[in-house]
């Protein structure tokens, strides 16, 4: 079980409870479920690469006490 962080940017810093297998698509509904919005307005980004839905947590090198950036489409 890891812990990440997703900033939106507007202040708001949310805490995810998670695994590394997860997709991100599993993690988006974890972020939505947690602010109340719809998993497919969540776009998940670090630097410049927004992150693709079928694709783990792992396998892009997200680990415990990671921060991602967390857009509203």
């Amino acid at each position: 079980m890891i812990e990440v962080i997703c900033n939106d940017r507007l202040g708001k810093k949310i805490r995810v409870k998670c695994d590394p297998d997860d997709t991100i698509g599993d993690f988006k509904k974890l972020v939505a479920a947690q602010i109340g919005t719809a998993p497919e307005k969540i776009i998940l980004k670090k630097w410049y690469s927004t992150f693709k839905d079928h694709i783990t947590l792992a396998d892009y090198e997200i680990g415990n006490g990671s921060s991602i950036e967390m857009y509203y489409a």
